[in-house]
């Protein structure tokens, strides 16, 4: 992910604006098609997209990634996923590479926390205190229904005015709403806001990514199989580096195992066999992808039993 493309971040990102503003212009072949600019966040070295509408036209542009984020409504599963979409090594640095997405950088940390959009930051706050008085009304009539439930219930009738009053007195008097108990709407798209100054001075150091053995090769064979057309996704459960697909894999199985491997890098025989083997099991061929100096070769193997 340490390279970069030509066009800086800012220019981007303005980019990104003047194709929004000119949302609904047509051309001579129909609507003016809007592709927007991806913005890439970070949390430590992992890549991840936040926006719907960049997760949206990552998936068109051929990036699959991973949804790892929990559903607001069904938190306690992991069946199905939401935003973020997290983005491997090879897809976000294509992005960046052909100029489809940027790097978001945080907040400036030459800034200090008092002086960073003083106005956001103040309005944030408001909202929360109006969002905690609501809440609290909500609770107090909600309290004061199963009240007036409960004493419907034991008297087997309605209450008695004086009685019931009484009691809603004492409740609005000895009625407290904990800050804890609030439910909070996290702002992903400003969490640069709680940042504090030394961690937006670590966050915006851009450290190195550090980059495993091998990951030159495999981002050279991702690269050049996306520029064929194939669409790929992680294939470390298939004992391989990206399993490739004709197409998006909602609509297609893999056909491909890829495995990557330098030109010169020596493969035992006993390693060969098993990948072989387990592509078979799977029912998919296995492609050795070795990077040359303009070009990437490929190797199929398939299992056809012993002799």
């Amino acid at each position: 992910m340490a390279e970069q493309s030509s066009s800086t971040a800012p220019d981007l990102l303005k980019r990104n604006l003047d194709e929004r503003e000119g949302e609904g212009e047509t051309t001579e072949n129909g609507p003016k098609q809007i592709r927007p600019v991806i913005g890439i966040n970070f949390c430590e070295y992992t890549p991840l997209v936040w926006r719907a509408a960049e997760v949206k036209a990552a998936r068109e542009r051929g990036i699959i990634g991973s949804l790892v984020g929990s559903l607001a409504r069904q938190p306690r599963q992991n069946c199905r996923l939401g935003r973020p979409l997290e983005l491997t090594e090879e897809e976000g640095r294509l992005l960046v590479e052909i100029g489809e997405a940027v790097r978001i950088p945080p907040i400036d940390p030459q800034v200090e926390a008092g002086e960073v959009d003083r106005e956001r930051v103040d309005q944030y706050h408001a909202d929360l205190e109006g969002t905690f008085e609501e809440q609290k009304a909500l609770a107090l009539e909600d309290r004061k229904a199963c009240l007036l439930r409960v004493m419907s219930e034991k008297q087997n009738a309605a209450p008695s005015d004086s009685s019931l009053l009484s009691r809603l007195d004492d409740l609005q008097r000895s009625f407290s709403f904990p800050r804890a108990a609030m439910t909070v709407q996290l702002c992903t798209a400003s969490a640069g806001l709680q940042y504090g100054p030394e961690e937006r001075d670590f966050l915006s150091a851009s450290p190195s990514v550090p980059r495993e053995r091998g990951s030159e090769t495999r981002f050279l064979v991702f690269r050049d199989l996306r520029q064929r057309g194939f669409c790929l996704t992680s294939a470390g459960k298939f004992g391989g580096d990206f399993l490739v697909y004709p197409g998006d894999p909602l609509c297609f199985h893999a056909h491909f195992i890829a495995v990557c491997l330098d030109l010169d890098e020596c493969l035992p025989v006993s390693d060969v066999l098993t990948v072989a083997r387990l592509g078979s099991n799977v029912k998919k061929t296995v492609l050795l992808c070795s990077p040359a100096e303009e070009e990437v070769l490929y190797t199929s193997l398939q299992w056809s039993g012993m002799i």
